[in-house]
């Protein structure tokens, strides 16, 4: 049976017709998008007014996201910002380390079992003037019970005395890049990189693999996804394990599961050529709901956690450089096999040095194995400067810029970490569109919050938190901001054949809104309200969910 929608508005990213006031489903497909006399001319069908107040577009697609924030939220959330949680619960940001010390002491005094780990989210000492965090801040929660807090990055954890002892790592001696040592020449807490999280990590409630989520996580971050107009989205590191992926498998393919899920294999503890033969195996499992075969490799760390790679002059305030979170020989062989496999690559670079390694390493491969149509993705690539993005676009790469930091570090990066001249190329959406580079925008959930609407605020506005405009040179307009939301985002996926705009033969994925992002203006797109979505044909209100 065909449904015809009537809306108050159709935007459909489809330059040839726009704006159309109906759009047909038949099959969890478009059938057409146009005026009811057009449609009608397909035969039978029932007309279903529910939006006719509403404005429809094509279902959002965040291009960099993890699903493992569906389970963080089981944890004590730490973050200097409010958020919302898959309940719909905003819960107040934490304005300084006491603050964040005194919510995980609130949370330990409910703990019956006295062994039972304190795990917590969304630190950020960068807000709290850099000061660190260490094992002795977090002893006076408790000194018994193991403790361990994820950073915003989520490439730094902190722990306490206990966790570190259970781990194996409080004694002298250690000499790791990713574990600063006290005066008295034992680690202060701090972990960095995710060869030494994860010893801890299994002490503090963060399994080995901790970018992973669990079944009613998956489940809950789907309601995220619904309250913001999102119908794919990514899990952008996971290690996808046989009984992972078997979860994941068996989760979306529920009738009422509300999204379409592209995980990422990610290159941590295995072999290169490991890794192309468990992404080929992923890949023949794909089914509508659930994407698999692509790969995610991460390059270095973050900035505002300065463990990101960067050229000269390096960090502002004389940090030493960051770290390399792959060898550069692993690199060449991951990108030389998955060439040869036919196999989709996403690098994690946020410094301009991993930057520049991935292009060159990439430049290397295909003169090995030419592929017209690779679409390799660098994911943040923060600091990429002019002649970086034309060579990106030579080589015919993508690009997912990380257009929210503008709004949550844009401050810091300013004053701290890269300084102004910098801070205000940082994810140069304009530069990146002008050398014709195909380009999208992402929010890294939980990095910062799901929510591509507002991350398209982010890259039109660049409005720091304080609110100054950081880059104004690189803001973009309303509707390329759209189209990296949509089209963009699909087309670094693979999948702008399939979603990513309203015409015949798509997906019925649409974001229903209250509100009409082409004409509120650039400053209230953060403010558009979303009443839910469809997803292949069915309907998903955000107050029902």
């Amino acid at each position: 049976m065909t449904t015809i929608y009537n809306a108050r508005k159709v935007i459909t990213m489809n330059p040839a017709r726009p704006e159309v006031s109906h759009v047909a489903v038949r099959d969890g497909r478009v059938l057409g998008a146009g005026s009811l006399e057009e449609l009608g001319r397909w035969g039978d069908y029932e007309l279903d007014e529910r939006f006719s107040d509403k404005v429809l577009m094509p279902g959002l697609v965040e291009g960099h996201a993890h699903t493992m924030e569906g389970t963080l939220w089981r944890h004590t959330y730490c973050g200097f910002f409010d958020r919302m949680d898959p309940a719909g619960k905003t819960w107040p940001g934490l304005k300084s380390i006491n603050a964040v010390l005194d919510r995980l002491s609130e949370v330990e005094a409910t703990l019956e079992s006295p062994d039972a780990p304190l795990p917590g989210w969304q630190l950020d000492p960068i807000y709290f003037d850099n000061q660190r965090v260490t094992r002795h801040d977090l002893d006076k929660v408790s000194s018994t019970r193991p403790i361990g807090v994820m950073h915003a990055s989520g490439h730094i954890m902190n722990v306490n005395t206990r966790a570190l002892e259970l781990a194996g790592l409080l004694k002298p001696g250690l000499n790791h890049p990713g574990i600063p040592l006290g005066k008295d020449g034992l680690p202060e807490g701090e972990l960095r990189g995710p060869d030494v999280m994860t010893p801890a990590g299994i002490h503090v409630g963060f399994d080995r693999d901790m970018l992973a989520c669990d079944e009613r996580g998956l489940r809950d971050f789907a309601k995220l996804c619904v309250r913001s107009g999102v119908t794919t989205v990514t899990d952008l590191a996971s290690r996808l394990s046989d009984d992972a992926a078997d979860m994941m498998l068996q989760v979306t393919g529920e009738k009422d599961y509300p999204a379409r899920v592209v995980p990422l294999r990610f290159f941590h503890g295995l072999t290169p050529k490991e890794l192309i033969d468990h992404a080929t195996s992923l890949k023949a499992r794909s089914t509508d709901r659930l994407r698999l075969g692509m790969i995610k490799v991460v390059a270095d760390g973050s900035i505002q956690g300065f463990t990101a790679r960067l050229r000269q002059p390096g960090y502002h305030n004389g940090a030493p450089n960051g770290m390399w979170y792959v060898a550069p020989e692993h690199l060449r062989e991951i990108y030389d096999r998955a060439l040869a496999a036919g196999l989709h690559v996403h690098t994690h670079t946020n410094g301009d040095e991993a930057t520049q390694l991935a292009i060159e390493t990439l430049e290397q491969a295909l003169q090995k194995c030419p592929a017209p149509d690779h679409r390799f993705t660098l994911q943040h690539c923060q600091l990429a400067d002019a002649a970086q993005f034309r060579k990106m676009s030579k080589l015919g790469m993508c690009v997912n810029l990380f257009a929210n930091h503008h709004f949550y570090w844009g401050d810091e990066h300013y004053r701290l970490t890269v300084g102004p001249e910098r801070a205000e190329r940082m994810n140069a959406c304009r530069t990146a569109l002008a050398n014709d580079l195909p380009m999208a925008i992402h929010s890294d959930a939980p990095i910062t919050p799901l929510g591509p609407l507002f991350t398209a605020w982010c890259a039109v506005n660049r409005i720091t938190s304080s609110g100054r405009v950081q880059g104004e040179y690189e803001r973009i307009e309303v509707s390329d901001a759209l189209y990296a939301i949509t089209l963009g985002a699909a087309h670094t996926l693979k999948l702008d054949g399939e979603i990513g705009s309203i015409e015949a033969g798509k997906h019925a994925d649409f974001a229903v809104l209250e509100d009409d992002p082409t004409s509120v203006g650039g400053d209230k797109l953060k403010d558009i309200r979303v009443w839910g979505t469809v997803q292949g044909g069915r309907i998903f209100e955000a107050a029902r969910i």
